[in-house]
């Protein structure tokens, strides 16, 4: 039987959901090391993950948060009717990130498949191109152009990036022949970006300028890639290499309900700590306030300051939060980091990103049009303001949500100076002139929920993509938790977070840098992975990132 893909990165090929399943655990720390308080800076998915792992081995948590419980896996409820939801941050989670369901299938969270467009949870999908539509139920039904372009992309791919070989390794988790194909792509495409390498490739330049447009425009799997032309080809390499561009699923009642899983789960047998302790019951039911300094004290210790002034002083600090707020909302030791590793963290690249989803009565997009039999409305994709338009759903005659549009980098912009109001009459009047007999407004019945995450001050930007050229600061920043050849006065402070991941963006990363950071915090208390499981430090040398010049 083939295995399927999973979110096995090229970058550093370590199964961390066979680290997660071993029976071994992920390691144990001296019996003096129990009860240590350890800071960890930020409760999204990452910090959690880290916190509740670092708990089960004996160690105690310390979650200093700014602002609630979930990071960028944030959702919020429509007025008078909290029971139903709208996912602002991560809403769609690719079955291949086997690490990260490893917390979703332990914590019991229930999934649905998400309606991508012309994915068996979407009942129709229309796309709309320089005024002209396209109405489909199955790919199948697209016109041939569409296919045109399929076909360009994966012979760009295969021909530029060897993607079926590497598919193939990944499926058989071969890492000696993925590392092969990879270490031999990097130095060749770091430099490139994402439209370079298609503009480039044989079968886009036979295509024409139209079919790189469309592709920009409605790309593969999720929709359009344009506005990741800029970004280095690696970072879309790694996306489509281990399928994370297709097969979502989104959690059932809202993707925050795992992270404040986390938060409330009672692991069963729990070192040190007694029977039902859980990361809520140790912070006394709340997290500790924002981190305002982070410093090294007199003593070796790690001294931590609270946004009102309160100081700690804790032997590991775990910083999970947008690397970019280690410089411009915590004051931060310089010599805490090396100057290379300040530039690495520097250097991030942000997304932008905006949603803005409406309520209405109930799903009235999948009623019939008499004079086309059609549904009169369907899952969108538009080189309009909108972008992309889904339809979300849990029965009918129930309240239903539209995410009236979905944007990124320009795209997002266009939309930051709007209030909810104003962004909402836009995208209606855009929709308006695809579906010209639906009067949608007329369906909507609550105030409309918005998020530009570059104008939140705890995130300025939704995920970190790499532009060319950027590979050397990313290996730093992912190998930064094996610190054997550190400094002293560079040691006890460990970075985890997607954005330190090969895959920002996507949740996998955010749990894998956790475990990354757990087996890093491990070996700093003077404990170990197991023998019979080693984990992803011990294996750094023999399969992590290769390294350029």
């Amino acid at each position: 039987m083939t295995e399927a893909i999973t979110m096995l990165n090229p970058d550093f090929p370590f199964s961390y959901d066979h680290y997660l399943a071993h029976p071994a655990g992920l390691g144990s720390i001296p019996d003096a090391a129990h009860g240590t308080e350890v800071a960890i800076i930020g409760a999204g998915l990452s910090g959690l993950v880290t916190a509740y792992e670092l708990m089960k081995l004996g160690l105690k948590p310390v979650i200093f948060e700014s602002e609630q419980i979930g990071g960028r896996l944030r959702t919020a409820g429509f007025l008078g009717a909290p029971e139903v939801t709208a996912d602002l941050g991560g809403m769609r989670f690719p079955v291949s990130g086997r690490a990260f369901y490893h917390y979703v299938d332990k914590l019991g969270l229930a999934t649905a498949e998400f309606p991508n467009p012309l994915s068996a949870a979407t009942s129709s999908t229309v796309i709309e191109l320089a005024g002209e539509s396209h109405y489909a139920t199955t790919e199948a039904e697209l016109p041939e152009f569409f296919h045109e372009v399929a076909r360009a992309w994966r012979a760009a791919v295969n021909d530029g990036a060897s993607f079926t070989q590497m598919q193939d390794a990944i499926r058989a988790r071969d890492t000696a022949r993925i590392k092969e194909l990879w270490n031999a792509l990097v130095p060749e495409l770091d430099e490139q970006t994402f439209y370079g390498f298609i503009a480039a490739s044989k079968a886009f330049k036979e295509a024409g300028f139209g079919h790189r447009e469309a592709f920009g425009q409605v790309g593969f799997g999720t929709g359009g890639w344009d506005t990741d032309f800029p970004n280095s080809i690696l970072e879309i390499l790694r996306v489509v290499y281990t399928d994370a561009d297709d097969a979502h699923r989104s959690i059932v009642g809202g993707a925050q309900r795992l992270p404040e899983a986390l938060w409330e789960d009672a692991p069963s047998n729990p070192v040190f700590w007694p029977e039902g302790t859980s990361l809520k019951s140790l912070h006394g039911g709340t997290p500790r306030g924002a981190v305002a300094k982070i410093a090294r004290a007199a003593d070796g210790s790690l001294e931590v300051t609270e946004r009102w002034g309160k100081v700690r002083r804790f032997p590991v600090v775990i910083s999970t939060c947008q690397s970019w707020l280690l410089s411009t909302r915590i004051n931060t030791e310089e010599s805490l980091f090396a100057a290379p590793m300040w530039t690495a963290i520097e250097r991030s690249h942000y997304m932008q990103s905006s949603k803005t989803f409406v309520m209405v009565d109930r799903p009235f997009w999948k009623d019939i049009d008499p004079a086309t039999g059609r549904e009169v409305m369907s899952m969108t994709l538009t080189d309009r303001l909108n972008r992309a338009t889904y339809l979300l759903d849990d029965g009918p005659d129930k309240p239903a949500v539209i995410l009236l549009s979905y944007t990124w980098n320009d795209d997002a912009l266009k939309w930051l100076s709007l209030d909810a109001e104003e962004r909402v009459e836009l995208m209606l009047h855009s929709l308006a002139q695809i579906y010209p007999g639906v009067d949608i407004a007329s369906h909507i019945v609550s105030a409309p929920i918005t998020v530009s995450w570059e104008a939140d001050p705890n995130f300025m930007g939704a995920f970190k993509a790499n532009l060319p050229g950027h590979y050397r600061y990313q290996q730093r920043l992912f190998t930064h938790f094996d610190q054997a050849d550190l400094p002293e006065s560079q040691r006890g402070i460990f970075l985890a977070g997607d954005d330190v991941s090969w895959t920002a963006g996507w949740a996998d990363g955010a749990v894998t840098t956790a475990l990354n950071a757990v087996w890093g915090v491990v070996k700093h208390v003077g404990g170990a992975a197991a023998p019979a499981n080693p984990g992803p430090g011990d294996k750094l040398a023999e399969y992590g990132p290769m390294t350029l010049d």
